[in-house]
């Protein structure tokens, strides 16, 4: 897979005097050298940005439509490239990287849909006798140049939730993407500047922190996209103030398992979605809470099934699980296992350069395992005497992005979605479930706005009313 050198920026692609290697997290074989931005780049993107914004604002619709598929179509032509290209730059196995793409596809493609669908209404302004007469409707209109910056987890995937709904509303957009996975998403920005669009609609710049801080602190661009750890996020947001911030932060996301459940159903969900990705995924099943009449039957079942989760090579089509992204990462997770004062009921410890599939029994709170985002192949079950103790453990967590409950009651299902404070409740599937044309978000330090294309549209626009006296 080839593109030009250098990072796109303005109108061509500018070259950077560094690079820097991207490791392949399996063997730490380096897998190519990245063009390496700097501070100068961020200004000179933004400098592009801001004078393409009045052309890009008034960009017909079918044209923005069409350069979203256009570079739909032409990932789709790619997609094996693109798919090999993510296994080798994120460590991902090849089973994880494929539905990476394949849900890049749907973004782009439900980002095109959706320019067909942003438009505004008209309001009755004679409510009041001042207003008889008038005429008031209202518009949305782009909010300006979109930054995005995004996790090393799912770089290409995460990179569409930004660029596509940006392009679909009219905004440029300059994405930076984290300094281990730039590959994936530097290869789709340059598809995207092949679709039609005026060539600084959409930029790249790589780099460190003082990148990322000369893009949003500039109080000229119309919005921020961030994906990655709440710290990350919180840092952004105290940054970039007053501009908007969308924030898609860190979760412990958490799975209740009623004792009128299909247990075995539930436990192959725990597996299925704790594990995907190498647990590498904000809404990866983490905590587990079992009423306690079952939780024994149920502990049982999910340890025989730890032991069929295939460990290696993410290039193999059966491997589940790979090491993760560097070694810090690593050894950062195995700490906080020896630290949670639980006990190991499966895995626990390095398998190659992999961590085992872990199951803890009995975490604490005030646990780091339990309390925060563990990013690891790690889950942790504690039993509770009942779903209202249950629903109240979920709860006290300082994350709220996605949870779900596993029960054969519908009362049970409400009373969960009623209860639960976390963007989405899930009934009878893994938390982890995402369709990318729902609103995708969460509460308290799991973040702020939505994505997916249609909601991120809404974020990345204003209303604009007009009043008319014929």
């Amino acid at each position: 897979m080839t593109w030009p050198d250098g990072l796109p920026i303005g109108d061509g692609w500018t070259a950077t005097e560094d690079t820097t290697e991207v490791i392949f997290p399996y063997d730490g074989s380096v897998v190519a050298r990245a063009p390496l931005g700097t501070p100068d780049h961020a200004v000179r993107a933004l400098e592009a940005a801001l004078a393409v914004a009045p052309a890009m604002a008034a960009l017909p619709s079918h044209a923005r439509r069409a350069a979203l598929m256009a570079a739909h179509d032409a990932l789709a032509a790619r997609r094996e490239e693109f798919e090999r290209l993510l296994v080798l730059e994120t460590g991902k196995p090849l089973v994880d990287c494929r539905v990476e793409v394949a849900r890049t596809l749907l973004t782009l493609a439900t980002a095109a849909e959706e320019v067909a669908r942003l438009h505004g209404e008209t309001v009755p302004l004679d409510l009041l006798p001042s207003g008889e007469g008038l005429i008031g409707f209202w518009t949305r209109r782009p909010i300006g140049v979109v930054v995005g910056i995004t996790g090393y987890n799912y770089p290409l995937l995460l990179a569409a939730h930004k660029i596509a709904p940006a392009v679909a509303a009219g905004c440029p957009v300059i994405v930076k993407p984290a300094p281990a996975t730039p590959l994936a998403t530097l290869r789709l920005v340059h598809l995207l500047r092949e679709g039609g669009l005026p060539p600084a609609a959409v930029q790249l710049v790589t780099g460190d922190v003082e990148v990322g801080r000369t893009l949003v602190e500039d109080r000229r661009i119309g919005a921020v996209s961030f994906t990655g750890s709440a710290a990350a996020g919180h840092a952004i947001a105290r940054a970039a103030a007053p501009t908007k911030v969308l924030l898609e932060l860190g979760s412990n996301a958490a799975l209740v398992v009623a004792a009128d459940a299909d247990l075995a159903a539930a436990a192959d969900a725990v597996v299925r979605g704790g594990y995907y990705a190498s647990g590498q995924a904000c809404i990866a099943v983490q905590r587990v809470l079992v009423e306690e009449p079952v939780r024994e039957e149920f502990l049982a079942l999910l340890a025989a099934r730890v032991k069929d989760v295939a460990v290696g090579d993410p290039r193999l089509p059966g491997t589940r699980v790979a090491p993760l992204i560097d070694a810090a990462a690593t050894d950062r997770v195995l700490a906080w296992i020896g630290d949670s004062g639980a006990e190991v009921v499966a895995g626990g410890v390095r398998e190659g350069r992999a961590i085992a599939p872990t199951v803890l029994s009995g975490v604490p709170d005030g646990a780091a395992a339990w309390d925060e985002e563990i990013f690891g192949p790690v889950v942790c079950v504690r039993g509770v005497p009942d779903l209202d103790a249950a629903f109240e453990a979920v709860n006290r967590s300082r994350y709220g992005l996605h949870a779900s409950v596993y029960t054969r009651s519908l009362a049970t299902a409400f009373t969960a979605i009623e209860r639960i404070q976390t963007g989405g409740v899930v009934v009878n599937e893994v938390p982890g479930f995402r369709a990318d044309n729902m609103p995708y978000g969460g509460v308290k330090d799991s973040g702020s706005g939505r994505e997916g294309p249609r909601f991120a549209m809404e974020e990345m626009t204003v209303t604009r009313m007009a009043i008319i006296r014929p």
